[in-house]
């Protein structure tokens, strides 16, 4: 609609956001909003405190996230976040219209409620609210094939048809990468456990980028890991705050096998790649060979070392025929949903999809 739109991507765990044209959001932090006691009214209530942005040092046990398994509990938090965002690019961009992408969980009354603080607090002139994986699909550069987004709170699974959503096709899988932190919480502190905890979030953390993996067969990577000396492979230790190395075990080292075997982690079922083999078996038979040569890999969790390699090798085991099965992946797969956002910002199909203020008001009024 206009060449400076900008895109707010509110996942779970992160936000995303910045300008339409862009290879990349200019703003990614953690979906964290906090609440602390002001000076002059203690009490416990909301009104009664101040929020802000991230993570308090002094108060580490104040922090929450607003959105969480692609639904929104805090609408105040959400509001206070993108209230920052707007301000921070209206600076130089005052009348640009805003995308904000939305979970296909939403419900009618989450669209009515993101209207309103668009519209009526932050006095935006423009809206398109744009659905996240229909945002992943475009990035890709395709109108047909399978989403399989698996981000901090959810992991979904969606078959397209030019450009159209296969319904009721879609599968929700509820484990995503806070399951996966959970899992290195309790693994790594035991009773002590506490995710307000910074060192023990930064460890968490530290852990999930930086050492962890997808096996290509768990059986053998457990095998190999177990085989080897305690301190022959210096990724498998973190320190403690008295710098004292602690040794990974082989399964926190192996830990994102969860989307592979929920079973094994005590998760319901299925695997990612069986709920994309189910969700294409629910389509149409003429449609199968094309969807799955057109799966396309996205979110965080799609970057572990050996997901993308993982998730081909168990489709091509139970491929459709002779139909030769395609994994399409992008460098930037974690910022998918905001790229394709920022695709739609320019083009013309889109125009009547938008809301202008004007019509929103109008709309009160009927």
């Amino acid at each position: 609609m206009a060449a400076r739109t900008i895109i707010i991507d509110h996942g779970s765990g992160f936000l995303k956001a910045g300008l339409s044209g862009w290879n990349e959001p200019q703003m990614v932090f953690p979906s964290v909003v906090n609440y602390i006691p002001c000076r002059e009214n203690p009490g416990p209530s909301y009104a009664r405190r101040r929020v802000s942005l991230g993570i308090d040092i002094y108060h580490p046990d104040t922090f929450s996230y607003p959105v969480q398994r692609g639904r929104v509990l805090n609408w105040e938090g959400v509001e206070h976040i993108w209230s920052f965002v707007l301000e921070t690019h209206r600076r130089e961009h005052e009348d640009s219209p805003v995308i904000v992408t939305e979970s296909p969980l939403r419900e009618p009354v989450d669209r009515q409620k993101t209207l309103e603080i668009m519209f009526e607090l932050l006095d935006v002139r423009s809206i398109l609210l744009a659905d996240q994986l229909e945002m992943s699909l475009y990035a890709s550069g395709l109108l047909t094939g399978v989403v399989v987004d698996s981000g901090y709170g959810l992991t979904r699974v969606q078959p397209f048809h030019l450009g159209h959503p296969l319904q009721p096709s879609g599968k929700t899988l509820e484990f995503a990468g806070q399951d996966l932190s959970a899992y290195l919480f309790k693994s790594l502190f035991k009773e002590d456990s506490n995710q307000h905890n910074l060192f023990q979030l930064d460890t968490v953390t530290n852990t999930q980028m930086n050492k962890c993996y997808v096996p290509q067969n768990l059986g053998e990577a457990l095998d190999f890991r177990q085989s080897l000396p305690n301190g022959s492979d210096e990724n498998n230790t973190y320190q403690l705050p008295d710098g004292t190395p602690v040794e990974l075990t082989p399964m926190q080292r192996l830990a994102p096998e969860m989307f592979f075997s929920p079973q094994v982690f005590d998760l319901e079922g299925p695997s990612i790649s069986q709920a994309v083999l189910d969700s294409i078996q629910t389509c149409e038979a003429s449609l199968h060979p094309l969807l799955i040569s057109h799966v396309v890999a996205c979110g965080g969790n799609t970057l572990y070392p050996g997901f993308t390699k993982r998730l081909y090798k168990e489709l091509i085991e139970h491929h459709f025929s002779s139909t030769k099965t395609t994994v399409w992946v992008g460098s930037n797969r974690n910022f998918s949903v905001w790229l394709g956002a920022s695709v739609v910002a320019h083009l013309s199909t889109y125009k009547s999809e938008w809301m202008t203020k004007e019509e929103y008001e109008e709309s009160l009024r009927l």
